[in-house]
């Protein structure tokens, strides 16, 4: 059955995190922001703590828990004002894929620094032709000998000026069928062919996005992570954990924004008492409390059936639990900002710039149009449109 009150360890866990996240704050990560770097002292105090490697394997220096725990980590964080977008992608695709299939030496040369946060990787998926559609990914990979040779491109990846390789997902030809199969490749930051170029984006954000460029990029037999023919199970391994935790960011930053505008409406007074005490201001923060708290339930029945080893229902409630988190995000931050008014949309009140990233978790990484098409599928047997 899956839980739906939070274990002692798990409250003990988001109590820990609150606590550090507030010690950084809102205001931490705007200056990371303005001064154009990256939340490294945050990043290396919650490594410290244990906090980046919770989910992956003790024998590798991690917590040994799951997706449920690092998930926390990252809404806690949120909640706080001052979330890691790299958690989404370090460990939770890169790590989680590399300790389900990587090879042992995949496991021991990776495993150790995504825990200890020393290293970092990047995740590339997304193509400027394919969009959503994954089964239109061109960048391919062929056998020269024993070695890999990969080409194609890849846009809007998180993170690759820091990270210490990109987990490029390219499709290989299938030696029995001749059709192209999806593959997982390690590719480190420096190979030669391995470009980067950053796109200019409208969204303050620590974490910067890249289009990639790869031009017969070489790599070794053991680039390849884990089974050449079980690259589609591998690739939704990382998927799912994904919108896990793109669920707990958006929910998170729901909660910052609504604790800023509580905050502001308990203390705001234009008539005889304070805003909040008018329905019109308090049940739309009421009502955008409830949908967070509901796409919370969601996010942890997912983050259970994941952990539990359940990747079919976990997929079902992965995408729920992301579309719930983002719509909740969005109102959630839509209506702080009304509350403060012109408030809302200064710098120090730092409300206006959620506007723009609230909309990141209904885009990323599938919009939520794709997830209702999967629901409607998938859940309710309905036919397919493409």
């Amino acid at each position: 059955m899956t839980p739906v009150a939070e274990t002692e360890e798990h409250k003990a866990l988001r109590s820990a995190v609150s606590a550090l996240g507030k010690r950084y704050g809102r205001d931490y990560l705007a200056t990371v922001v303005a001064e154009g770097r990256h939340p490294t002292e945050l990043w290396a105090e919650a490594a410290k703590l244990g906090y980046l490697g919770v989910n992956l394997p003790e024998e590798y220096g991690g917590g040994g828990g799951g997706i449920a725990e690092l998930s926390i980590v990252l809404e806690e964080l949120g909640a706080a004002g001052c979330p890691l977008l790299m958690l989404v992608v370090s460990p939770a695709i890169c790590g989680t894929v590399i300790a389900r299939f990587g090879t042992a030496e995949q496991k021991r040369q990776w495993l150790p620094g995504l825990a200890d946060g020393t290293r970092t990787m990047a995740f590339g998926i997304t193509e400027p032709d394919a969009g959503s559609n994954s089964h239109r990914i061109t960048t391919t990979a062929r056998r020269d000998g024993t070695d890999w040779v990969l080409s194609g491109r890849k846009v809007f990846i998180s993170g690759v000026d820091i990270a210490d390789a990109t987990l490029i997902v390219g499709r290989a030809e299938d030696a029995r069928t001749g059709k192209l199969k999806p593959c997982l490749f390690v590719v480190p930051r420096e190979t030669p062919g391995f470009e980067r170029r950053q796109i200019d984006m409208e969204l303050s954000s620590a974490e910067k996005q890249f289009e990639l460029t790869l031009d017969e990029v070489r790599l070794p037999a053991d680039a390849l992570v884990g089974d050449e023919d079980a690259g589609l199970l591998q690739l939704f391994a990382g998927l799912n954990p994904e919108r896990v935790m793109t669920a707990a960011f958006a929910i998170g930053m729901g909660r910052y924004a609504i604790s800023r505008a509580v905050e502001y409406a308990r203390d705001r007074t234009v008539w005889k008492q304070p805003i909040g005490a008018h329905q019109a201001i308090a049940h739309p923060l009421a009502q955008a409390h409830i949908d967070l708290e509901l796409a919370r339930l969601m996010m942890q029945k997912a983050a259970f059936l994941y952990d539990s080893g359940d990747d079919i229902a976990a997929g079902e409630a992965a995408n729920m639990a992301k579309y719930a988190a983002g719509e909740a995000c969005v109102r959630a931050v839509d209506q702080a900002v009304h509350t403060l008014g012109g408030n809302g949309l200064t710098r120090e009140f730092g409300l206006a710039s959620l506007i723009t990233a609230a909309r990141v978790s209904r885009i990323a990484p599938v919009s939520r149009e794709m997830v209702l098409n999967y629901v409607s599928h998938q859940s309710l047997g309905l036919p397919k449109s493409y």
